[in-house]
């Protein structure tokens, strides 16, 4: 059997209180995983805490062990593609949070299905222990409503916890300019052959989740944006159906002039179509301002992110 060059991408962001014991329990799987040759990147996304300083002395003692330290807050999905990026010359690549919800026994599973040819690995929660039921309603809704819109089905369940092939690293890092990222519907859009692998996310070891309910609306739009334009679309549709309450009204109207002749003449059809309308044209600018913004932002052509430090032993 060969032997797979492995790398292993683990976002941060202030996980001082977990990132040992992740660390740890990682380590202790691909130590004992044979014919792997592994690297395990920790990509930081500007801590508040001492997260930083906790890889440093891991990085500084354990010879597998990268750290890419990024000069401010870039979010979850830049940071993937800073690791992914720095990955590209492994043979497969694994991406998974570093807060032990994704649990890294099921790892030697991933590798088995990227052995017997899956591009793509990923990897599907059967239930989520600790997840309250607004925020497991937020994000039915969300998923529920993309998949809807796009012609690319995502799975409501799907975790950024997965295995991709070198050539779908390269793929991405040398074919997708873009700015606005979903990696998600990304990787669901490229096909190649894929695998699922369902696992059970255990509760959070400690802390809270970084997903603010603000984070959460900003990730829906980016993918939401990215995956779909039938929003843009709905104009036409909301259009043709306030014009048939149009001429409904219209119609009411001219009946009511000749059987009631004591009715102000035209004031009800006219406050209501004018507070349609208006409900109307603010949503559809509101809807074209989204993509305008996304536009602008594409546009810019700004770095995805900035390394600020890149830390290993080799220092």
């Amino acid at each position: 059997m060969s032997t797979i060059k492995l790398n292993v991408v683990c976002p941060v962001f202030n996980e001082a209180d977990v990132i040992e014991k992740f660390h740890a329990r990682l380590s202790s799987v691909l130590t004992n995983s044979i014919d792997l040759d592994f690297r395990v990147v920790y990509v930081v996304d500007r801590c508040t805490d001492n997260t930083l300083e906790i890889l440093r002395e891991i990085a500084a003692r354990d010879t597998t062990v990268v750290v890419l330290a990024l000069s401010a807050r870039f979010g979850h999905q830049m940071s993937l593609l800073a690791g992914i990026e720095y990955s590209v010359n492994a043979d497969a690549v694994i991406m998974m949070d570093s807060d032990l919800q994704h649990p890294p026994e099921l790892i030697p599973e991933l590798v088995r299905h990227f052995r017997e040819g899956a591009d793509v690995v990923f990897t599907v929660r059967k239930d989520t222990i600790d997840i309250g039921t607004g925020r497991k309603f937020l994000g039915n809704l969300f998923y529920d409503t993309l998949n809807r819109i796009s012609d690319v089905p995502i799975n409501p369940n799907s975790a950024d916890f997965r295995l991709i092939s070198k050539r779908v690293a390269t793929t991405l890092v040398a074919e997708f300019p873009e700015r606005n990222m979903f990696l998600r519907g990304l990787f669901t859009w490229m096909g190649y052959r894929q695998v699922g692998v369902e696992f059970t996310a255990a509760p959070r070891a400690s802390g809270q989740s970084k997903y603010s309910v603000s984070q959460m609306v900003r990730l829906a739009s980016s993918g939401i944006l990215s995956s779909s334009t039938k929003p843009l679309q709905t104009g036409i549709v909301v259009g043709a159906a306030f014009g048939i309450v149009a001429l409904v009204l219209m119609f009411t109207a001219i009946v009511n002039f000749f059987i009631d002749r004591s009715l102000p003449s035209g004031w009800t059809s006219m406050v209501t179509l004018l507070l349609l309308f208006s409900a109307v044209q603010l949503t559809i600018l509101g809807v074209i301002g989204i993509y305008i913004g996304g536009i602008y932002n594409e546009v810019k052509a700004r770095p995805k992110y900035i390394i600020d430090e890149e830390i290993s032993s080799d220092e």
